[in-house]
């Protein structure tokens, strides 16, 4: 990839609100600019952000993050969750829904850093711009 397209790619990542030059360098350093991965959830595991139910036999416990993936991206992605849960207007309504009936705050936090990072991979994959309210109707 020559560098033009390489700041092209970026520019458009930037366009997200919450997400800094910064950030986006870290994932793209520790992903390897997305080369590996053929769809979001591999992304997601790599991550460590997917979802693991913790169950035995008939008792359900509760349900966590797994955490066994790269702990660089999830602390890259925690600033700009927190930014975007304000700021940005879709992940602020997702974000106070996540944590309607929820005990802790930190919840939605990760579930927006999880939103983001599938995000940035849609957006690397695409070649398109960020468009907020953006429906596939």
């Amino acid at each position: 990839m020559n560098d033009s397209a390489l700041s092209d790619k970026i520019e458009k990542l930037e366009s997200i609100p919450g997400v800094s030059f910064i950030t986006i360098i870290c994932i793209l350093g520790e992903t390897n600019a997305f080369a590996l991965f053929t769809n979001s959830k591999q992304l997601v595991s790599y991550a460590g952000l997917d979802i693991r139910q913790k169950q035995s036999g008939m008792k359900v416990g509760k349900s966590k993050i797994s955490k066994q993936g790269n702990s660089f991206i999830r602390n890259a992605l925690y600033m700009p969750a927190l930014c975007s849960s304000r700021h940005n207007p879709d992940l602020k309504i997702f974000y106070n829904r996540v944590n309607q009936n929820k005990p802790s705050k930190k919840i939605g936090v990760t579930a927006v850093s999880r939103k983001l990072l599938v995000l940035m991979y849609a957006i690397w994959k695409n070649d398109m711009e960020f468009t907020p309210n953006f429906s596939v109707n």
